[in-house]
């Protein structure tokens, strides 16, 4: 039998190596894609650590703004906060909600006569700011005399440079899936709304629209509705954090 040149087993050797290094690295870049491709379109895997924090204004013994078919401002934002509280969690965001239920979020302990409005909104900002990474949405209803006012807007904190960019996000994201009509644009916070003037991390309020205006209030107060703009805040804010990790 014929032996065979060391050289040539030699060179055999190494290409049968080179192809399997070389079919590892492809395999390798295969998969290094499908994590960058899973990242992006996976909010909370390009972001693990953010967590929003959803804040239904108003509750208990504040209801906040009532609507022409009398509906309270306090009720609506619950019903909202949770919708998108849900939809951000399929999502795979990490949520947490000031409040729960129909209260306001002062101690009971202490004394709060005079003080409940403030205390609340001390304990709304408490959460905000134990929130590691958090980012913060308060959701509202708007009012006005002038009953022709409609359409949502969107204010935000001059604490954190990123809260003008989610107000932007939320605000034209609306606007092209739910109220193209709404030319409104985003607002920075003055100092006399508590919570956008003291929170530090990227921070918005949400005016989801007027409760004084009869048809936009009739359309806040119909689950549907509710449910189409749940979904697209929720989509704004995802889109957000997968654009800012």
């Amino acid at each position: 039998m014929k032996r065979i040149p060391a050289g040539i087993k030699l060179s055999v050797s190494f290409i049968c190596f080179s192809a399997l290094l070389i079919a590892l690295l492809l395999a390798f870049s295969g998969f290094a894609r499908q994590v960058k491709e899973k990242a992006l379109s996976d909010p909370l895997s390009a972001s693990p650590t953010v967590t929003v924090v959803l804040d239904a204004g108003h509750g208990g013994e504040d209801g906040g703004a009532v609507g022409q078919n009398g509906a309270l401002e306090k009720d609506l934002n619950l019903t909202l906060t949770n919708l998108i509280a849900d939809a951000l969690r399929k999502k795979g965001v990490s949520v947490a909600l000031t409040r729960t239920e129909d209260i306001l979020l002062y101690d009971r302990n202490v004394d709060y006569q005079g003080r409940k409005k403030l205390l609340d909104l001390a304990a709304r900002l408490k959460v905000a700011r134990n929130t590691e990474n958090a980012v913060f949405v308060s959701i509202h209803m708007n009012s006005f005399p002038q009953t022709q006012y409609r359409g949502l807007q969107v204010y935000y904190s001059k604490n954190h440079p990123a809260s003008a960019t989610l107000a932007e996000k939320i605000q034209t994201t609306v606007r092209k899936g739910l109220q193209p009509e709404n030319t409104r644009k985003t607002k920075a916070a003055s100092g006399n709304i508590y919570l956008l003037d003291r929170i530090t991390s990227p921070a918005v309020l949400v005016e989801c629209g007027f409760l004084s205006n009869a048809e936009e209030c009739v359309l806040l107060s119909d689950p549907a509705y509710q449910k189409q703009m749940a979904a697209i805040i929720a989509d704004a804010i995802a889109d957000y954090i997968a654009a800012h990790p």
